[in-house]
Order: structure tokens, then C-alpha cells, then sequence
């Protein structure tokens, strides 16, 4: 293994553990609104994938890219959802009628 991969490797190993870390310790009253506000952040790395997915620097980081991009869109997609029922809370469910109180 060459001295770039295994820095990356720990970069990466890092990032996942501190990331860990950090959403553990959030209450869980406060995860749909995180959630809502990473989406942009969600989208920043979608397009980050999108680059390395289509670069030409060989087969390894094609595969990573497409993953990636795999689980950048699911983390978008999740987050818009989550979002759109977080939302969907908020909402005032319709008056009732008189004939649907009989």
C-alpha cells in the first residue's frame, strides 16, 4: 500500500469515527432539524462523487466515486424525506365537518 492510500485510509477512518462521535452525542430531538440543514452539505458532496466518479484516474477511484455517489444520494434523499415529514408535523389537519362529527 502506498503512503497516499494509507493517508487517505486514516483520513477516512478518522472522518467516520469523529463523525460517529459527534451524531451520537446530539439528543434526538435534534436530528430532523440537523438533518434538514446538511442537506446542502449532503448536495456539496453529491457533486464532489459526481467529479471523482467521472474522472479518469483508474478503475479504484471510479468504484469509490460510484459508491459514493451511491451514498450521497441516499443521504440527500433520506434528508429531503425526513425533511418533508418533519414538515408534514406542522400541519394543521383539516376542520372537521358537522356531517363527519356524526
Amino acid at each position: 500500500m502506498t503512503v497516499t492510500v494509507s493517508i487517505q485510509l486514516f483520513v477516512f477512518l478518522l472522518a467516520a469515527f469523529v463523525g460517529f462521535q459527534t451524531i451520537s452525542r446530539i439528543p434526538p430531538l435534534l436530528h430532523t432539524p440537523l438533518m434538514a440543514a446538511t442537506n446542502a452539505i449532503s448536495g456539496i458532496s453529491l457533486v464532489a462523487s459526481l467529479v471523482l466518479a467521472g474522472s479518469d484516474h483508474g478503475v479504484f477511484a471510479t468504484t469509490l466515486g460510484t459508491v459514493a455517489v451511491a451514498c450521497a444520494v441516499a443521504n440527500v434523499v433520506g434528508g429531503f424525506l425526513i425533511t418533508d415529514r418533519m414538515l408534514a408535523m406542522f400541519k394543521r389537519s383539516p376542520a372537521k365537518t358537522k356531517d363527519a362529527a356524526k
